[in-house]
């Protein structure tokens, strides 16, 4: 079971990053989701930043466009997750050697498609 971050994460069950949050449930990993905006998302506390999240991250799941990532980049690094998932609509590759440098692994996939097709 890994600790995802769901980054954009959205209580509306037509978009993708809640479709995530329940597949991951689903599949038996432990989404986090991080919204500055909520709450609680599918019945899970919702973080306000990353840096209020106390578990150690395994996967950070990205579903915010590549200006809206700009103030985060340097979190997800400090954060030190083994990959960064860019969903579709989300790919930076601006930032990408920033986080390979770092020995994160980039992967520009649909979450959900890696999850239903076993190579997640």
């Amino acid at each position: 079971m890994e600790n995802v971050a769901v980054i954009g994460a959205s209580p509306k069950q037509d978009r993708y990053s809640n479709k995530a949050i329940r597949l991951l449930t689903k599949y038996h990993h432990n989404p986090i989701p991080v919204a500055p905006k909520h709450q609680k998302i599918e019945g899970k506390k919702v973080y306000q930043a990353l840096e209020d999240i106390s578990q150690k991250i395994d996967t950070v799941t990205l579903y915010v466009n590549p200006e809206r990532q700009k103030p985060i980049i340097q979190s997800i690094i400090k954060l030190a997750p083994k990959r960064v998932i860019f969903n579709p609509d989300t790919e930076n590759k601006a930032v990408y050697d920033q986080f390979k440098q770092a020995g994160i692994d980039v992967v520009e996939a649909c979450t959900l498609v890696l999850l239903k097709t076993k190579q997640y």
